[in-house]
């Protein structure tokens, strides 16, 4: 196996950097291994800038993964790239929906001897990219919420357990006492779904089916496909809100009838404004956005 790279947050916490030291003893037996910690993306511009040909291994949550992938694509570097993933995050959610295990020492071994394959990749209109998972309306709301409670908890722990995953339930919880509801026209694959006329309580735009700490808002996305899940909520009224909700937290939301639920390869969404959630990055107003798939983008050790 050719030498690996392993690319970490310089603002990592002990715990996670005593995780990452039992993962690089693994992979050091195997392997030669550097490590290089970035704090900023142009620290990160100058990892990559030196990696030659060796693997790369991303060690750390969404962000970071969304972090080295949007700078490779800029580099027009992704392509030939494979970047495995030691998930040391709150979510993980691209971890998750990917099947990669969050036992730090299992998910090195997977580094290891995971099978190699190609994975897919949304970008927008702006040539930004969206490594798991896009949203707009009450999801994005929740995120909005959930990341001021992250922040806040995220210093805090108990028994090592960092408090931050908390945050997104907390936001979704705080999201939910009143959710607002937006008129978007929503088209996928140049077909128009919904129209201004029928109100919406959200729209996800899903590679990988989890968010917020594994919520399966998208729940039969898978990364390998060629395609985008779009998944459109509809429901509005009170009822219907408390009745999405309960279905929501056992993935079966997809399933109502006031729920749409398709696959395509070009999404967007306009309308009123709305704010965005990319990857767990907060973006907007917004009174437009379009996203579209590349398949086979880059590649990863997966089981």
């Amino acid at each position: 196996m050719e030498p690996i790279l392993v690319i970490t947050n310089s603002d990592a916490g002990t715990s996670d950097r005593e995780q990452l030291d039992a993962a690089l003893a693994i992979l050091r037996e195997h392997v030669s291994v550097e490590v290089a910690e970035t704090s900023n993306p142009g620290e990160l511009d100058g990892v990559l800038h030196r990696a030659a040909r060796r693997r790369l291994v991303v060690a750390g949550g969404d962000g970071s993964m969304h972090a080295v992938v949007a700078a490779l694509y800029r580099r027009n570097e992704l392509k030939q790239a494979t970047i495995g993933l030691l998930p040391l995050g709150t979510g993980n959610d691209f971890a998750r929906g990917n099947d990669i295990p969050l036992d730090i020492e299992d998910a090195a071994r997977l580094v290891l001897h995971g099978e190699v394959r190609p994975v897919d990749l949304i970008v927008d209109e702006l040539g930004e990219v969206v490594v798991n998972h896009v949203h707009a309306g009450a999801g994005a709301q929740a995120s909005r919420r959930g990341a001021r409670w992250k922040e806040r908890l995220g210093s805090l722990g108990v028994r090592g357990v960092n408090l931050g995953k908390l945050g997104y339930p907390i936001g979704a919880l705080l999201a939910a006492v009143n959710p607002r509801h937006l008129h978007l026209r929503v088209e996928v694959d140049g077909e128009v779904v919904n129209d201004l006329d029928r109100p919406v309580l959200m729209v996800a735009v899903g590679n990988g089916a989890r968010v917020g700490g594994g919520t399966q808002l998208t729940p039969e996305a898978d990364t390998e496909d060629g395609a985008m899940d779009v998944m459109v909520a509809r429901s509005v009224g009170p009822w219907e809100k408390l009745g999405y909700a309960a279905r929501l937290s056992r993935g079966e939301h997809h399933e109502r009838d006031d729920v749409l639920y398709l696959r395509g390869r070009r999404v967007s969404v306009s309308g009123e404004q709305f704010w965005c959630s990319a990857d767990g990055e907060i973006y907007g107003p917004e009174r437009q956005r379009s996203w579209h798939v590349e398949p086979a983008a880059y590649s990863m050790p997966l089981p």
